[in-house]
């Protein structure tokens, strides 16, 4: 949309395609390019229309990091000397990316180092281009890793790769990071964005998107729960929810006549009132 200086954002196909938009710049992060990509995502979780959310760069990168320009540095200084709490850019988008019910995928067609792979880590897919490198590079900066990293590193991948990764601070290439866990495919760069888009197709045209959003929420609940019992019982109250659905309805019809199904229910009206379960983190940040 025209309102975006620094991202662009498009609907089509019930896919909302948001793209890095600095490609001069390798598509290095500001101040100014986390608050779009946080409205952008707004945009397409309060959209109906939206059932899928794809990040990818212009140019030959992904994100290339934090932009190392002086203005940008300064405001980023001012901010933290300021004295309000601080709150690190990437880490505010996470969070963002983190609260929507659509599933976002991360098409990474080169360099994302930094931010720039921070930053794809509350995103559900990650798929990479051959040419794609990836890099949490804080320490070699003196800097520290942000973007809730040390949150959700370890629990995607284990705490022995993630701690290698943050420690060292190297960059390291795609198929590294395929063997490591970080993304679940790569392909050619060619092949990247019909790939991801073929994926996206693939949701929106047969889930119903309630189903789908509860999915994504126990997915990333219960990365962090302590027992199965608190899988059981989401899962059950869930289950018992949709049962009684129009869209489980259309669900079976659909597959019984051998038709695509046309899900009537919407979230912006129909999620249950038990979502979201739980205030997470279980306190209030201004």
């Amino acid at each position: 949309m025209d309102s975006f200086r620094q991202i662009t954002y498009e609907v089509d196909d019930r896919i909302a395609l948001v793209t890095l938009n600095r490609p001069e710049r390798m598509n290095a992060w500001t101040i100014t390019m986390m608050e779009e990509l946080i409205d952008a995502f707004h945009r397409a979780d309060t959209d109906d229309d939206v059932r899928v959310i794809i990040v990818t760069g212009a140019g030959r990168a992904f994100c290339a990091g934090a932009d190392l320009n002086p203005d940008n540095m300064n405001s980023v200084k001012a901010r933290a000397h300021s004295k309000e709490v601080p709150r690190d850019t990437a880490g505010r988008f996470a969070l963002k990316a983190y609260e929507v019910m659509k599933p976002c995928i991360a098409a990474v067609n080169g360099a994302a180092v930094g931010v720039g792979v921070t930053m794809t880590l509350a995103m559900d897919i990650r798929i990479a281009a051959e040419t794609a490198r990836f890099g949490f590079v804080f320490n070699r900066r003196g800097m520290m890793p942000e973007g809730c990293s040390t949150w959700f590193l370890p629990r995607m991948l284990g705490f022995s790769r993630a701690a290698e990764w943050l420690y060292t601070g190297r960059v390291f290439p795609a198929r590294e990071a395929l063997e490591g866990g970080l993304i679940s495919r790569v392909v050619p760069l060619e092949k990247l964005m019909p790939t991801v888009m073929e994926l996206a197709r693939e949701i929106a045209g047969n889930t119903s998107a309630i189903s789908t959003a509860l999915t994504r929420r126990l997915l990333w609940t219960m990365l962090s729960a302590q027992h199965p019992m608190t899988a059981h019982i989401l899962e059950s109250r869930s289950l018992h929810y949709m049962a009684g659905s129009p869209d489980a309805a259309e669900g079976i019809s659909s597959f019984l006549e051998k038709r695509p199904a046309r899900f009537p229910m919407k979230p912006s009206t129909d999620m249950p009132a038990f979502y979201p379960w739980c205030q997470d983190p279980p306190f209030e940040i201004d």
